[in-house]
């Protein structure tokens, strides 16, 4: 037989309202990500695709595009493509391999990392500025990042 009490009232309560505030900040975080690839991408050219920046998961073709190498729209998109086919086939062994999986999620984060420093980078110009805020994203848990999205999100890039 199982006893409630005060203690597991409590804690289920609390385990509750972490899960609901979780839940918040991720719908707050992917639409606010998603405001400023969408117009991220309308400033610098991406017009036709910037409506790709609404569609869940995908819309990392959106970070990916605004963050490639190239000398023309052709090659910019060719390189935004594989990025996201390397990704996904990362996303795709982190749930399929089991130990490999768990190796393949930090290869995410490191690569997710990797291209918000070039999107830094194309915003100030400055590798070592994109360095700090790569920093100063990680130590707020990505309210940096927001910010200083929002404030650059109309803005042409300088890089």
């Amino acid at each position: 037989m199982y006893n409630s009490n005060d203690f597991d009232a409590f804690f289920s309560s609390l385990l509750l309202i972490i899960i609901l505030f979780c839940l918040v900040m991720g719908i707050a975080g992917y639409i606010i990500s998603s405001l400023i690839y969408y117009q991220a991408s309308k400033t610098n050219g991406f017009d036709d695709l910037a409506y790709v920046a609404w569609i869940p998961i995908i819309n990392v073709y959106s970070l990916f595009l605004l963050t490639a190498k190239g000398d023309d729209d052709a090659t910019v998109r060719a390189e935004a493509l594989k990025n996201v086919l390397i990704y996904g086939g990362l996303l795709l062994v982190s749930f399929i391999i089991p130990f490999i999986g768990i190796f393949a999620s930090f290869g995410i984060c490191i690569y997710v990392m990797y291209f918000t420093y070039r999107l830094f980078y194309r915003w100030s110009g400055e590798p070592g500025r994109a360095v700090l805020y790569i920093i100063l994203s990680f130590i707020t848990f990505g309210l940096f990042y927001f910010i200083y999205g929002l404030i650059k999100m109309n803005k042409p890039f300088v890089a």
